[in-house]
């Protein structure tokens, strides 16, 4: 709309055109102050959760030992946590559909809270951890979901590059944080306080770890309490389970049918999929062509996480809704990178090269994620949608670390197992890309996706 001062025949820059764009996504009334406000919001409670959910691994493996339970019970933890998103995808869709999603996020993280409180008094972990993951599988739907219910369909992008860096971020740092509540000279002094009136029967450093986790999650529900309500009318929840396994089936096969949504979808299973296995591959492979122990070669994935914070943050400023897939071939190219993994042997080379992986990674699955998003809250709400999402997610890592474990009980060589774990990323993602081609030779889907602010 042109403003009274302007002549007719007045044509602001490219420049002048951005500004303006920013400035009604800011300042216009119909996005008040509270909206803007309550995205940062959003952001806080996702920065916590993700920040307890990383600590709390950690906290639970040294439970396990302080119960002297076998080595192999340790990835198993991450196992239990996992099912939850596959064997409950059907019903947590459905749930975060049926009322506001902050009081979704609210719940979500009370269940957590109550995991961390049955593995103090005395729960085995591994049951633990999965009802902390049941908490988990309740959140993302919700977490995810908002975001299309908050902003308009073209902030997708940017919103999705904020979450997943500040993700990223917690990842590091909740792992940093579990290691470091777990050195006695850090446990003690926490284990030594008296609090006046209040006595306790935390005696370990694993329980004074889970105390404080449960701590964090607190702030992050807390936060979840102040996100605003956006307003938008909410199905009444079927509570009749054989309707809620029909109609999460409903909502797969419309997914996978829809000619953009099938190929988001795809590309966002095998990214964390393949992003589960990479962080075992890296870790052995730092060992066997770096020689680093395990406590260095775990820092190295940090190095990949870093990467990936790096490239959702370039796609959110460089990738609109529109330009989303585009980015595919990066996802092709991210699969031979990996490759030059087995060429190197010096630290100096591997963290840069593990840095451009973790971009390219970033760059490509963030503008899949926020088109997935728009399709399927288009097609069926935004919690079935993350539902059909984190199932089919959740089930890739189950398949594709699977399929580790039998190459490493096969004993093939780390370097034989990074060529076809390339070959399959990249091989796969050619695919994909030319499902995409063969779907717009029969129908222009991109050309319906907008970009406008409305």
């Amino acid at each position: 709309m042109r403003t009274a001062l302007a002549p007719s025949w007045y044509k602001p820059s490219p420049s002048r055109q951005r500004v303006a764009l920013i400035e009604s996504i800011l300042i216009k009334p119909h996005l008040s102050d509270r909206i803007n406000f309550g995205f940062y919001i959003i952001l806080a409670a996702q920065f916590f959760s993700a920040l307890a959910d990383n600590a709390l691994l950690i906290a639970a493996i040294a439970m396990l030992r302080d119960r002297h339970a076998p080595t192999s019970y340790e990835p198993l933890l991450k196992t239990c946590f996992t099912i939850s998103y596959v064997v409950l995808a059907a019903f947590v869709g459905a749930f975060a559909d049926s009322m506001p999603k902050w009081r979704v996020m609210f719940i979500s993280n009370g269940i957590k809270i109550f995991g961390c409180a049955l593995m103090i008094f005395g729960l085995h972990p591994l049951v633990a951890y999965a009802i902390v993951g049941l908490g988990a599988a309740a959140y993302s739907p919700a977490k995810y979901g908002i975001l299309t219910e908050y902003l308009p369909h073209r902030l997708l992008v940017v919103a999705n590059g904020w979450i997943e860096g500040l993700t990223v971020i917690a990842i590091i740092m909740g792992t940093a944080l579990g290691g470091m509540l777990v050195r006695p000279e850090v446990a003690q002094p926490l284990l030594a306080l008296d609090l006046p009136f209040i006595h306790t029967r935390i005696g370990s450093i694993a329980e004074m770890n889970l105390i404080v986790i449960s701590a964090i999650y607190l702030v992050a529900a807390v936060f979840n309490l102040y996100i605003p309500d956006t307003g938008v009318d909410h199905t009444v929840l079927k509570k009749n389970p054989l309707y809620l396994l029909h109609d999460f089936n409903h909502s797969l096969k419309l997914l996978w049918r829809d000619k953009l949504g099938q190929i988001s979808l795809a590309v966002t299973t095998l990214f964390w999929g393949a992003g589960a296995t990479l962080q075992f591959i890296v870790i052995d492979w730092a060992k066997v062509s770096m020689g680093l122990d395990l406590t260095k070669a775990s820092l190295m994935q940090g190095v990949v996480a870093l990467g990936v914070a790096t490239g959702a943050v370039l796609a959110a400023r460089l990738i609109t809704l529109k330009k989303s897939v585009r980015v595919i071939p990066m996802g092709i190219m991210m699969g031979l990178v990996v490759i030059g993994m087995v060429f190197v042997r010096d630290l100096r080379l591997a963290v840069p090269l593990l840095i451009l992986i973790g971009v390219l990674s970033g760059f490509f699955v963030v503008p899949m994620n926020a088109l997935l998003q728009h399709r399927g809250h288009i097609l069926m709400g935004a919690g079935h949608s993350i539902a059909v999402q984190n199932f089919s997610e959740n089930l890739s890592i189950l398949v594709m670390t699977g399929v580790y474990a039998l190459m490493i009980w096969a004993q093939l060589s780390i370097y034989a197992i990074v060529v076809l774990f390339g070959l399959c990323v990249a091989g796969l993602m050619l695919l994909i890309k030319r499902r995409h081609e063969l779907n717009q030779r029969q129908f222009d889907a991109v050309a319906l996706l907008d970009d406008r602010h409305y």
